[in-house]
Formats: C-alpha cells, structure tokens, sequence
C-alpha cells in the first residue's frame, strides 16, 4: 500500500521535471487577465502546503483542527511569485512538499479519523483533508500543464 508520503513525493518527482521544462518567458506569462501565470499558481501550491502542514500536524498532535482558510489571492500577491525565478518558485514548492511529506510520515494511523474544520466548511476528517490536498495539487498542475505547449 502506498502512503501519503510516498505519494507525495511521487507527485513532486513526476511533476518538477515537467515543471522544469517551462520557460522563464513562458511560466511568467498568464493565460488570460483573470489567471494566474504558472509562477503564480505554483507559489500558490507552495502556499497550500504551509497552510496544510500547521493543519495537519495540529490535528495530529491535539486530535482535531479548526482554523480559518487563506486568502489565496492574498498570498499569491505577498508573496511576490510574479517577480521570482521560476527555478526558485520550483524548488520552494518541492522543498516544502518534501517536508510536507516527513510531516505525513509521521501521522499516527488512528489520527487519521481526527475532525478537522477549514473556515465555514463542515468537519472532515485528516485523512479527507490530505486527499483533498492531492486533489487540489492535481488540480493545479494539471492546469499549469494544459498552458504550457509541449510539456
């Protein structure tokens, strides 16, 4: 059975080839006004994984989670991705999802069914909310991908 951690580092291994094969040029430029360029929605993914690892290592460690969401476009903006080197936006994402990963590793199993509330949502448990962190990461990349010819 694959884990969390092994599966998020195959993420990170599959995509940061491809990440890699984007042009500076390219990874600055927005598909449209309303999007972000792939540097963008990258240090956006970076950003998911800071927000994510204080809430699963405080549903880990005290058995729940309750905390506000982000302000993703907030975030995007402090954050500077536009005018940052796609080369450095790829490795800060890789290294907090590598971190990330440890922080995974070391989940108890019976931790997993811990009820976590992110803003106005429902409660979920952990183990929702880290596949849901999966479905996002995809999500992203698959459209960072779908903007770049050829990679």
């Amino acid at each position: 059975m694959t884990t969390f951690s092994q599966r998020l580092r195959q993420v990170v291994a599959e995509a940061e080839p491809r990440l890699r094969s984007i042009a500076e040029s390219s990874a600055a430029t927005a598909p449209s006004a309303e999007a972000w360029s792939a540097k963008q929605e990258l240090g956006h993914l970076a950003d998911s994984a800071v927000n994510n690892r204080v809430r699963f290592i405080k549903a880990a460690l005290e058995g729940e989670f309750t905390g506000l969401s982000y302000d993703g476009e907030g975030w995007v903006k402090l954050g500077g991705y536009a005018a940052t080197p796609w080369h450095d936006v790829i490795r800060y994402w890789n290294s907090l999802n590598q971190s990330l990963a440890v922080v995974l590793d070391g989940i108890p199993a019976d931790r997993l069914t811990a009820p976590c509330r992110v803003g106005n949502h429902g409660p979920v448990t952990l183990e929702f909310l880290i596949d849901d962190y999966f479905v996002h990461m995809q999500h992203h990349l698959d459209h960072i991908f779908s903007c770049q010819p050829g990679v």
